[in-house]
């Protein structure tokens, strides 16, 4: 409620008053800001009637609980309120350790200090220049300009800012990464080598299926019909990050800083008495990557045999076996480490003598040897679980034998 600068104003009561070159202005208490200090806005006009609508429309949108301006709110407090409050219930943990470093390690610093309602393009395109000049790949600084996007498309949506300044500028262009696919022969040569390994099959599934690793490492007998020849993504094993339990962080000086801990420790994985963290079953990467995939006859015959071998394993381990009803276990039953999964596959691609490659690029190998059988680039998709077509496309540009199809059945078409 405004009222004149006449007589004694009430706390947090709006005010006009005009000045000695009698032009009017007004001031506007709004709620505190994210740093916890008190907003007071001022806005000013020829005539009082001007800076009244003003007042009065700022008054407005801080009882709807909807102020375009945030004050003085700069850009590294948006940026730490988003990263602690907001982003942790949208993205796995594995992602919000890296939006943690590209945030505290580069945007603060960079451009922190700007109020975020005056962040200009200008701002973001002077720190994506240092950046690179630095060193770091175009990739990264990618990276960098779209956790900041993602960031601000918030403060938009809750009216914080009236735009996103990242919209506007031309972020570094990363150069694609090649698909690096094993011909036919090296998946040969590599299905050839794994025979006389325990978990022989993990790499069948890899190069016939194309599951990913999280996939795969975290597939339960319960998702696999054997009689049916059918097997269901459903879930993916993931490291989830260990958190502290010796007590309550330490606040540090700088409130963007990282806080210490009882124990002394930087990382949760080394607290005494750390929590919630190890190998868990989480969702799939997106909704399309929950899936059923029917499986080649062979395989299905390998899977019958892998799953002899582990009972007979369960068998032989006793007390020691601790169930987790996983198709691919360790050999006392526990799931597998990403790590130590890695490091099999390292040592499966120099026994076969083939070439060195990522665990990945067994998905990249299935989507290619797929697409060279003749089949659809929809049930690709379907058996990737790619959210887009356009994923799948991707592949027949690095398949010379789609390209050279193609070229024969033109030929054919019109000179035969």
């Amino acid at each position: 409620m405004t009222r004149r600068a006449s007589g004694r104003r009430a706390d947090g009561e709006s005010s006009i008053h005009q000045d000695a070159a009698s032009r009017w202005h007004g001031y506007v208490s709004m709620r505190t800001t994210l740093a916890g200090k008190a907003d007071r806005r001022h806005v000013s006009g020829k005539t009082r009637a001007a800076v009244l609508k003003k007042v009065r429309e700022l008054e407005r949108r801080r009882d709807a609980g909807v102020v375009t301006a945030p004050g003085r709110l700069t850009v590294a407090e948006w940026l730490t309120h988003w990263l602690t409050s907001i982003a942790p219930r949208r993205v796995r943990d594995s992602t919000l350790t890296g939006y943690e470093v590209v945030v505290r390690r580069h945007l603060v610093p960079g451009i922190g200090h700007h109020p975020v309602d005056r962040l200009q393009p200008e701002h973001l395109e002077r720190l994506y220049d240092e950046l690179l000049a630095k060193g770091l790949a175009p990739s990264y600084v990618l990276l960098c300009h779209r956790v900041l996007s993602r960031a601000l498309k918030v403060a938009v949506r809750r009216e914080k800012v009236g735009r996103n300044v990242a919209q506007l500028v031309d972020p570094p262009s990363a150069p694609e990464v090649d698909i690096a696919s094993l011909t036919p022969a090296e998946a040969r040569r590599l299905l050839t080598a794994a025979r006389s390994e325990r978990n022989a099959a993990r790499w069948s599934v890899a190069l016939a299926l194309g599951m990913r690793q999280g996939e795969t490492l975290g597939l339960l007998w319960s998702d696999v019909d054997l009689d049916a020849g059918r097997l269901r993504v459903a879930e993916q094993l993931r490291h989830r990050p260990w958190r502290h339990g010796c007590g309550e962080p330490i606040p540090a000086p700088d409130p963007l800083a990282k806080p210490s801990w009882p124990c002394a420790r930087k990382r949760g994985a080394d607290c005494p008495e750390r929590h919630g963290g190890g190998l868990v079953r989480v969702p799939p990467k997106s909704a399309k990557s929950r899936r059923s995939i029917a499986l080649p006859a062979p395989l299905v015959a390998e899977l019958r045999a892998h799953r002899i071998k582990q009972d007979a394993e369960r068998e032989a381990a006793g007390d020691v076996w601790d169930e987790h009803g996983l198709v691919f276990c360790r050999p006392t039953g526990r799931p597998i480490d990403a790590r130590q999964d890695w490091a099999a596959w390292k040592e499966l691609l120099a026994r076969a003598g083939v070439r060195d490659a990522r665990v990945h690029d067994a998905r990249h190998t299935a989507a290619t040897l797929l697409l060279a059988q003749g089949v659809h680039e929809w049930v690709v998709q379907e058996i990737l679980g790619h959210s887009q077509i356009r994923m799948t496309r991707h592949y027949t540009d690095v398949l010379p034998e789609v390209a050279r199809d193609a070229a024969d059945r033109m030929g054919a078409a019109l000179w035969n």
